[in-house]
């Protein structure tokens, strides 16, 4: 199997920083979709849309590519919200609510595709037949967490990598193994914070758990140490708990994922873990990794614009 993949993190409807990518990597347009010269392959971790301001032509080269062949593109949480916004709930109502905090999130998406009903409609349902890993002998990539117990659990229920259309509707129960793994999986691992302690995240929503370093060990480790949110003034001697699940070991090979919003410039946490997400919609960079199948990932790897 080809071990040349170019991991793009997400994207969130910025096609102009997408192309530039795309030509700096070394993709050229042919036939109305981007390929690599030297057969190598893109494997986008998620969120196409939202936010940013030419999400159907994002979507377009995301989708070009990944149906030629040229690149795979994974389910995130955008998308996955986008299908569960659109997908009427038994019993009346939709399975993600059409509240305030839902429809903010989704207008700018609403926005764009408005007077293009049949093109919107279109792309809810090829977000509902992406996968939602992937996985090689030498490399993992999920939008948000590799965990191992969710990961499990989708594995057994989801064979072949993607929820089948039946399943959709069976998310209702916010409880059941499969949804909880879903949220994990597109979402990311949280810890409850210390009583009393609270924040704002980027879109000024009141947050009392915060998202963890799912990769590490958390029992008994300070919150500071764990969390994946820079600018929180944890109370001194705050530990976290144990969590369930579990960690990403260090001789595991290497996982790609997004959506955590990173700021600076593009670095890796560890020699198999690497964050793809630099806010390239928060005025960051929509990076890459060159990924040639190494199992110790190498900081001149990457590339940004």
């Amino acid at each position: 199997m080809n071990s040349a993949f170019d991991c793009i993190g997400d994207i969130h409807g910025y096609a102009g920083p997408l192309k530039a990518l795309l030509r700096k990597l070394g993709y050229e347009l042919t036939g109305g979709t981007y390929a690599h010269p030297e057969g190598r392959k893109a494997l986008f971790v998620g969120d196409y849309i939202d936010r940013g301001p030419d999400i159907p032509e994002a979507l377009s080269i995301v989708r070009s590519m990944a149906e030629s062949g040229q690149a795979i593109a994974l389910m995130g949480n955008h998308e996955y919200n986008a299908v569960l916004f659109n997908t009427p709930k038994p019993g009346g109502g939709y399975l993600r609510p059409h509240n305030l905090k839902n429809f903010k999130q989704h207008a700018e998406t609403l926005l764009q595709f408005q007077g293009q009903q049949a093109l919107y409609e279109g792309y809810i349902s090829w977000f509902r037949s992406l996968p939602l890993w992937w996985e090689t002998e030498n490399l993992r990539a999920v939008h948000a967490s590799w965990d191992p117990a969710a990961l499990k659990v989708l594995k057994a229920q989801l064979p072949e990598g993607r929820l089948q259309a039946q399943q959709w509707a069976s998310l209702s129960n916010e409880s059941s193994l499969l949804s909880q793994a879903l949220e994990t999986a597109l979402k990311g691992k949280e810890a409850r914070l210390p009583d009393g302690l609270s924040f704002r995240d980027k879109d000024g929503h009141l947050r009392h758990e915060v998202r963890v370093k799912w990769w590490l060990e958390t029992d008994g480790q300070p919150f500071e140490d764990i969390s994946m949110q820079g600018g929180i003034d944890f109370p001194e001697g705050a530990v976290c708990g144990k969590l369930p699940g579990g960690h990403y070991g260090e001789m595991e090979c290497p996982v790609f994922f997004g959506h955590y919003w990173l700021k600076g410039l593009p670095n890796l946490y560890r020699g198999n873990i690497c964050c793809l997400d630099y806010s390239i919609a928060k005025g960051g960079y929509l990076a890459a990794y060159r990924f040639d199948g190494e199992q110790a990932l190498q900081p001149e790897k990457w590339v940004y614009v």
